[in-house]
């Protein structure tokens, strides 16, 4: 992954990846099959996209695309009510010009943020394998190549937040096994501060667990860290 690309160029190697067979048969048997409300629609089922703003300083990274959301659209939390949480969440903090995410068409655009995932493909039971994981790490590395300008991650449940603090580093001295709990914060090598956030699962929603506000705070508080550098002049 040495060779010089861009985000685009890196995006279409991800969509044209076929290294997980569980996860390749598993996708297409998705998109094949489909379930009842979707059945008229073409299922995109392949690895599904990042996308965002290439200068982005607010990093989002979750688990996986969801096997009717993302893998049905072709654009990571589009499509599904996890999206919903979050690009509400996004454009209340400025992050997004719609609170909304329907299909890879319908006029997004995020601001200063980009949206990828640890892995790549939905998996069964949204529980990627340990090898699974490792086949698609490079992805997520060549990213935070790419992604020179990020200065806040900001991951969707505990797979992430492990993700995240693989992918980047830990400072010398830190804890060896940092501690999950939401609105979490983690100072991460390269100037990374890390937000760690509950999934906007349902999951979480319906139960309470994840309340809208505290989901707010989350991104309101990637804000905050974002302007901080920008008046120390750690970005710009």
């Amino acid at each position: 992954m040495g060779s010089p690309e861009s985000i685009a160029t890196l995006q279409d190697r991800i969509i044209a990846c076929h290294l997980c067979p569980r996860l390749v048969e598993w996708r297409a048997a998705v998109a094949r099959e489909k379930v009842r409300r979707f059945t008229d629609q073409e299922y995109w089922g392949k690895p599904v996209p990042s996308f965002g703003d290439p200068r982005a300083r607010l990093l989002v990274l979750g688990l996986a695309p969801a096997a009717h959301g993302g893998n049905r659209t072709g654009r990571i939390f589009t499509g599904d009510r996890s999206g919903d949480w979050l690009f509400r969440a996004l454009h209340k903090a400025g992050f997004a010009n719609q609170p909304a995410s329907v299909d890879r068409n319908d006029g997004l655009r995020l601001r200063d943020c980009y949206v990828t995932a640890a892995v790549r493909c939905a998996p069964p039971q949204n529980k990627p394998l340990p090898q699974e994981n490792a086949n698609c790490r490079p992805y997520l590395l060549r990213e935070l190549e790419l992604l020179t300008r990020v200065r806040v991650i900001v991951a969707l449940g505990r797979f992430a937040f492990d993700a995240a603090i693989a992918s980047v580093g830990l400072p010398e001295h830190s804890p060896r096994r940092p501690e999950f709990k939401h609105a979490a914060e983690l100072r991460l090598t390269r100037g990374v501060t890390l937000i760690a956030s509950f999934h906007p699962s349902q999951q979480n929603t319906f139960t309470g667990k994840l309340t809208e506000p505290m989901f707010d705070r989350v991104f309101t508080r990637a804000r905050e860290i974002i302007d901080e550098n920008v008046v120390s002049g750690l970005c710009s």
